[in-house]
């Protein structure tokens, strides 16, 4: 049997060494976005393709129903907030207010607002939530509806975090968009097979809680979920992820949007 040179030996560790780092830097990165840790003031924009929004019915604040046809053919941005939240989500409100009013002209893009906490959160408290904002019915749309429904649409469609601490001593299993096989997590909840790694390291790094008001006439632990803004383009595809907190990213997810809304439609 022929004998390895050092040279030959040498050069396969190195090659092995380097595949193995790559692998390990690229499931790193996959991790950060499900988390909602990326470093520093990273947005991801730049107007990659991170996947298609699955169908969904949500419950307008107007109590009209809204899918994902109705976002076809329009560019869309969406985040995630409940009323009751005094921490990320009044900034992420007024953020997507800055936007309707800067994009006041554009018919064709979508401010969307999806509720964490539906339960609280229905049509009527959160038209009262968008009167605080000026929000306009005809381009920003506040949804609510079926909380499994929603926490699924975020976990699955837009690939972020979302949790309800209420739920942690009996949690309700959260059924997957996708189908398959699901097994339960440590926490009791029902997840697809291919979630359970991805779930285990949630568990060790959450992210950041929304508060609560905590006064007399609600007291609750705070919801734990993504303040990310997600670009979505006329074919449901989303596009990039944006942090609000950081103006630097905000710069980008406008840029993003102006090219798309100038984007010849598909």
């Amino acid at each position: 049997m022929p004998k390895t040179s050092p040279s030959r030996h040498t050069a396969l560790l190195v090659l092995g060494l380097t595949i193995a780092l790559a692998a390990i830097a690229g499931g790193w990165a996959w991790y950060l976005l499900r988390t909602d840790r990326l470093p520093g003031n990273a947005a991801l924009g730049g107007l990659q393709v991170f996947g298609t929004l699955p169908d969904f019915t949500l419950i307008e604040r107007d109590r009209r129903k809204v899918s994902r046809s109705d976002l076809l053919g329009t560019v869309w941005v969406a985040n995630f907030i409940y009323t009751q939240c005094t921490d990320t989500c009044p900034l992420q409100s007024a953020r997507m207010a800055v936007l309707q009013r800067d994009f006041a002209g554009e018919l064709g893009l979508r401010l969307l607002s999806i509720t964490v906490d539906p339960t609280r959160d229905n049509p009527a408290v959160l038209a009262k939530y968008a009167a605080r904002y000026e929000a306009d019915r005809s381009r920003w749309w506040f949804l609510t509806g079926e909380k499994q429904a929603i926490y699924a649409l975020i976990q699955e469609g837009f690939r972020l975090s979302v949790e309800d601490p209420t739920e942690s001593a009996a949690p309700a299993p959260v059924s997957s968009l996708r189908g398959g096989r699901t097994e339960r997590s440590a926490a009791g909840r029902t997840l697809p097979r291919a979630r359970r790694i991805d779930h285990a390291l949630r568990q060790l790094l959450e992210p950041s809680p929304a508060q609560a008001h905590s006064d007399a006439e609600f007291l609750a632990p705070p919801f734990l979920h993504s303040s990310w803004f997600v670009l979505g383009d006329r074919q449901a595809r989303i596009r990039g992820y944006y942090r609000t907190e950081d103006e630097t990213s905000m710069r980008q997810l406008r840029r993003d949007i102006r090219t798309l809304l100038g984007a010849a439609p598909e």
